[in-house]
């Protein structure tokens, strides 16, 4: 069995060369020349019998036995990997990257980073914030939080949460000039959209029988944060969820409008990485944390509600 395996140099030629979609970087990255990861290449598709890229004139391209071949490959690289460091640095720290979107980080999960810290110790956690979606097959990232399924195969996910939106505004707004005191006051008031998102203003307008409602005619911001922020000063109405304001609506900088009016997030939250690794040490317990801390929320806003 062992020897019908490639040649090692080739395996790791494809690897990078696949992972960066280029002989050029592949070979900057192993410290070698463009025409040895041709040649390396070439020998392995020889061996195999197939072609593994397509090659174009400024680019290559992972044919369909090569997209079969390169996620094992990058698996059993990256346990090669994790092996090595757990042998040569036993008592070093597991370390974690997970992509989040930024108003998720600053508003929930950093806040609760010291109890993760606590619990888990020799976890290193390190934080990417991006609105893409993540390329697990291109980057570094071990798991991302994430609204909506993701529909890339070869991907494991776990259900963190359901989420209502609702409107938003600063206790300053109900009363100065015209006020809000019912659901049309709200077109006298600026909105504030986070235009990543605009099916939130969207579907709560249309639900809420508001569709002559502009939800792009206020302020518009990349991010919750910032429109929440905003909203904070007095300037507008924002949309926003429980996890994004729990500190506003507790310390009253900030009211929710008409809760009879909220409406279902149009997708659940996610906590997305490759399949197979959902099993690992790190994401095994990163992931039961996470569900552990909104299981909390949620019997804390039930709790809230109650009372």
């Amino acid at each position: 069995m062992r020897n019908k395996l490639p040649p090692l140099n080739a395996l790791r030629s494809f690897e990078a060369a696949a992972r960066h979609s280029s002989f050029k970087e592949a070979a900057d990255e192993l410290c070698v020349s463009h025409s040895a990861i041709s040649h390396q290449i070439k020998l392995l598709e020889t061996n195999l019998g197939l072609e593994l890229f397509t090659r174009k004139a400024r680019a290559v391209e992972l044919t369909r036995s090569g997209k079969l071949y390169y996620p094992v490959l990058r698996e059993a690289f990256d346990n090669i990997l994790e092996a090595t460091q757990k042998i040569t640095a036993p008592h070093a720290a597991d370390i974690i990257t997970v992509q989040v979107y930024s108003t998720f980080a600053i508003r929930w999960l950093i806040p609760r980073l010291p109890n993760f810290q606590l619990q888990h110790p020799d976890i290193q956690l390190r934080l990417n914030t991006a609105q893409a979606e993540v390329d697990f097959s291109h980057s570094d990232v071990d798991a991302c939080i994430k609204i909506g399924l993701p529909d890339e195969p070869g991907l494991s996910y776990r259900h963190l949460f359901s989420a209502e939106v609702y409107p938003v505004c600063s206790p300053s707004l109900l009363t100065q000039g015209r006020g809000i005191s019912k659901l049309q006051d709200i077109e006298n008031h600026t909105i504030l959209q986070v235009y990543p998102s605009p099916k939130d203003w969207d579907m709560w307008l249309r639900a809420n029988n508001l569709e002559h409602i502009d939800p792009n005619a206020g302020l518009q911001f990349d991010s919750y944060d910032h429109a929440l922020a905003t909203a904070v000063q007095g300037l507008g109405v924002a949309m926003g969820m429980q996890a994004y304001l729990s500190r506003e609506l507790a310390s009253g900088t900030l009211v929710e409008l008409f809760k009879d009016s909220r409406i279902s997030h149009y997708d659940d939250w996610y906590f997305v990485c490759r399949a197979g690794k959902e099993k690992t040490r790190k994401i095994t317990l990163f992931g039961d944390w996470l569900c552990a801390q909104i299981l909390a929320d949620e019997e804390s806003f039930s709790q809230a509600a109650a009372d």
